[in-house]
């Protein structure tokens, strides 16, 4: 990795050493064991994970002071987020240096996002209606397939459970800013329930800075509405079996600077350009303990993400996927369990820029093993896909973990992993190739975790060697003939790697946290880093905690990124505070992006200044 920046790798390797006596996020909040999915796709201890594994909690989710699932993403799981623009713009993420569209999400077990874009829109997400986040960094497509080469992201919205509760948020802010939620949920005589609706409102500021390379530039203001519904209802007929259905719908209008061109090819700002993206997942799923032995799931799913954008003219966008999962466990003995799974997911994109819908299909049966063997822990996974368009795949991985002392494990994890091209990358008019190749990659991670009491550290060093890239070609002479302004294409190989280092620690009302990312994605060819990875990220917060008053600082700083030009480190800092005046009511307070700062998150694009909210939350059962 001796591409590193010499000053950036410093820096964060003393950042590092300052936070070695520093718990995952969910451990600092108190969970002494938490349980994570997403890592085995069963439930298992966060400490047995074999896996890079993040749970983002409840708690830590509303105490955050952000409404936004990007920066949760950014400061606690150590994801590099990309904004066109503040609030409400479309946002990117990049795990361990894969593309947003080399990154599976998940929202309760279904895959959701665009298969034209090949992406999913955090910005149409709400915090309020989320039970926790987990991040697996790291390749995984041998339990998830496709496009799991930076890793998997789950969602998990809320469910009911215990007596009934009625939660609620009310905020203003800056920029004419106005937020609202609710959450009924509860459980009793066998039914479990959760209700939850959220609205978020701003007129933000203009997202494009003057003078930009395509003309794009309109002073106004760039503001959006969002508006997100959620329901689950469950029914437990007898013990160790449930039933349940579940709906989630997210309707965002957001603004944004575009151009449309004139008939002399000129570019015309002026036109009121909006996002109109509309987002459903519905989804209906059966649990049961067939035996001691055996545990069956199946889940059968719908998502919708459908897109109207543009000014005068607006182009459409909808993705349909139909997913079925079958998935059963066999424990067979003692820490010992083996996965076997069929899905099947058939996608549909329409768009008014294509001639034509186009669809395909994926089968894949795949099986998972762990096992555990007193200090010793063994993972594994096999996963064979079959698609209409681009064919077979196989893809595993194999891990393994020493617990050295009480307190102390060592693991290691290889495995393959897969991209598939887009509806865009194949037939986008202008763009698309359809000789294009899948991603195929390759990974080698070593961790070390350390834990003892109420002090945690952890350190990852992974490779992940990519052939067959997927990018945008500018160089038209690399191109088929006829394209004009650059093509899909494949780069023969590129290489992702990094450190990550994370850490917390409590010392008496204090709750401290810190993470350092240290990463080198490098096209092989040219030897150039590969366009807006950041060398280095790095997340600090504090939080102090009396009970019945809380306050908290987060600072955000993130390296220097390639972006047709050098776009400028840049370091946020957030503050936040509470004060519980009666059981169930607690009066809230954040600033934003405190120093003001001027940030870019992508070329020519500008984040938000400085942002006062102040709220108010309610829960029943109180804090």
């Amino acid at each position: 990795m001796s591409s590193f920046p010499l000053r950036a790798t410093a820096r964060s390797a003393l950042l590092g050493l300052i936070s070695a006596s520093a718990l995952p996020v969910a451990m600092a909040q108190g969970r002494i064991d938490p349980v994570v999915v997403t890592g085995t796709r069963e439930a298992q201890s966060l400490r047995d994970a074999i896996a890079d594994v993040v749970q983002i909690d409840h708690a830590t989710l509303r105490d955050s002071g952000t409404a936004s699932v990007a920066d949760v993403l950014q400061r606690y799981a150590g994801v590099q987020v990309l904004h066109n623009g503040g609030p409400g713009q479309a946002s990117g993420y990049l795990v361990r240096g894969a593309s947003s569209n080399s990154t599976v999400v998940l929202i309760d077990g279904v895959r959701v996002g665009s298969a034209t874009l090949g992406q999913v829109s955090l910005e149409a997400l709400s915090v309020s209606q989320i039970d926790r986040i987990e991040v697996l960094r790291g390749p995984a497509s041998g339990l998830y397939g496709a496009d799991a080469v930076g890793g998997v992201i789950q969602i998990f919205t809320r469910q009911g459970q215990g007596p009934f509760n009625v939660s609620a948020y009310a905020g203003v802010g800056d920029f004419n800013s106005r937020e609202g939620s609710l959450q009924l949920s509860g459980a009793q005589s066998g039914i479990d329930y959760a209700l939850g609706l959220q609205r978020e409102t701003s007129d933000g500021q203009t997202a494009i800075r003057p003078f930009d390379q395509f003309g794009n530039y309109n002073p106004d203001k760039d503001g959006f509405a969002r508006t997100v519904g959620s329901a689950r209802l469950g029914f437990t007929p007898a013990s160790g079996h449930h039933l349940g259905v579940s709906f989630i719908q997210s309707r965002l209008n957001a603004q944004y600077d575009g151009a449309d061109f004139l008939p002399d090819f000129s570019a015309d700002p002026t036109p009121d350009f909006r996002n109109r993206l509309k987002t459903r997942t519905v989804a209906a799923d059966y649990r049961g303990q067939l035996s001691l032995l055996w545990t069956t799931q199946l889940q059968v799913a719908r998502s919708t993400d459908d897109l109207l954008s543009g000014g005068n003219l607006v182009d459409r966008f909808k993705t349909d996927r139909d997913q079925i999962t079958w998935q059963n466990t066999l424990r067979f003995a003692p820490g010992q369990q083996l996965l076997i799974a069929y899905e099947h997911l058939r996608e549909k994109a329409q768009s008014s820029v294509y001639l034509d819908s186009d669809r395909r299909t994926n089968h894949a049966v795949f099986t998972g093993y762990t096992g555990q063997f007193g200090r010793t822990g063994v993972e594994a996974s096999l996963r064979s896909d079959d698609n209409s368009i681009y064919g077979g795949n196989t893809t595993g991985s194999l891990g393994a973990s020493v617990a050295v002392t009480d307190t102390l494990k060592l693991r290691a994890l290889v495995g393959t992993s897969f991209r598939a091209p887009t509806f865009n990358d194949l037939d986008y008019p202008g763009f698309g190739v359809r000789s294009l190749q899948p991603e195929e990659g390759r990974s080698i991670e070593l961790g070390v975790n350390w834990q003892s009491g109420v002090s945690s550290a952890g350190a990852t060093v992974y490779r992940n060697q990519v052939r067959n890239l997927i990018g945008n070609e500018t160089d038209t002479t690399r191109c088929p003939p006829g394209y004009l302004y650059g093509c899909a294409s494949n780069t023969a190989r590129a290489t992702l790697q990094g450190v990550t280092l994370t850490g917390a620690h409590r010392l008496g009302l204090w709750h401290l946290r810190a993470s350092v990312d240290l990463l080198d994605a490098t096209d092989d060819r040219t030897g150039n880093r590969l366009i807006r990875r950041a060398a280095h990220q790095e997340s600090v917060s504090a939080d102090y905690d009396t009970g019945i008053w809380r306050a908290g600082a987060t600072l955000i700083s993130v390296g220097a990124r390639p972006d047709g030009i050098t776009l400028g480190a840049y370091a946020q800092l957030d503050l936040r505070a509470s004060w519980r005046f009666l059981p169930q009511w607690r009066l809230e307070a954040k600033l934003l992006n405190a120093t003001d700062r001027d940030i870019q998150p992508a070329r020519d694009y500008q984040a938000l200044g400085r942002q006062a909210w102040v709220g108010v939350r309610y829960d029943m059962k109180g804090f």
